[in-house]
């Protein structure tokens, strides 16, 4: 029996609005797991800058432990509220957001990784990065020891890059190329790190060795010059951003 027009159409609106109702019920119920997800991951990567973190480590625990956050603007001042007044803390601080604001009017957080024997001292500082690869966004951690010039490790990710090409800016071997590395000259100016053209090492520890006693400069990736381009932009832009931070801790 054919139905009429405004049966088919009082049928799809109730569908309608029962699944809209069970999609809204479930997307309340699963936020608080996918808060702790997002969470965990991004403490973990916070950590992984500067520490080698192992199956089964307790992440958020190590994390309450070694780290102690703030947040500072352009001018390297803390800032410790927002516009409505509110408390601000630094792991609220959507990096992503804040990429598409005036730089000048960024916020930028600060995580100090704090020694395990004595809570009062800083072991490293650690600081979001953020900037465009080859095909989307790339982003990561950087560590920098107490001096306040040497890199103790980074912690890059990113959505589309190259498999086997950009895409190696996750992998271990080609972070490890930046431990050690310093973000100043031998005159004391800030010039950053840079990735160079190629990979003349051809990966693993020759392409470490490649740029030993080059402390502003590591070995590249074969094939992915644009994502190298892409990370040593970020890398200048965001380490430039917090001189002034950095210049009053010192």
């Amino acid at each position: 029996m054919r139905q009429s027009n405004g049966y088919i159409l009082t049928f799809t609106a109730i569908m309608t609005i029962a699944v809209g109702g069970i999609l809204a019920a479930a997307n309340q119920l699963l936020m608080p797991a996918q808060k702790k997800s997002i969470e965990l991951d991004t403490k973990t990567q916070i950590l992984k800058a500067v520490m080698t973190i192992n199956p089964g480590d307790d992440v958020l625990k190590l994390y309450d432990q070694r780290i102690s956050s703030l947040v500072v603007d352009i001018k390297g001042e803390e800032v410790t509220s927002n516009a409505k007044g509110e408390k601000l803390e630094a792991e609220a601080v959507d990096v992503a957001k804040e990429y598409k604001k005036e730089y000048k009017e960024r916020l930028f957080p600060v995580f100090r990784f704090m020694d395990e024997n004595d809570p009062t001292k800083v072991d490293a500082y650690i600081v979001p990065v953020y900037g465009a690869g080859l095909w989307d966004k790339i982003w990561g951690f950087v560590a920098i020891n107490n001096d306040l010039k040497t890199i103790t490790g980074v912690s890059f990710a990113h959505k589309g890059e190259t498999p086997g090409l950009g895409a190696r800016i996750s992998e271990a071997d080609i972070q490890s190329r930046y431990v050690g590395k310093s973000m100043y000259d031998e005159n004391d100016r800030f010039v950053s790190i840079v990735m160079k053209k190629g990979e003349i090492g051809g990966g693993g520890e020759g392409s470490i060795a490649a740029f030993s006693s080059d402390t502003n400069h590591v070995d590249g990736m074969s094939g992915a010059t644009l994502t190298a381009n892409g990370v040593n932009s970020m890398l200048k832009k965001y380490l430039d951003y917090y001189q002034k931070y950095f210049n009053k801790v010192k």
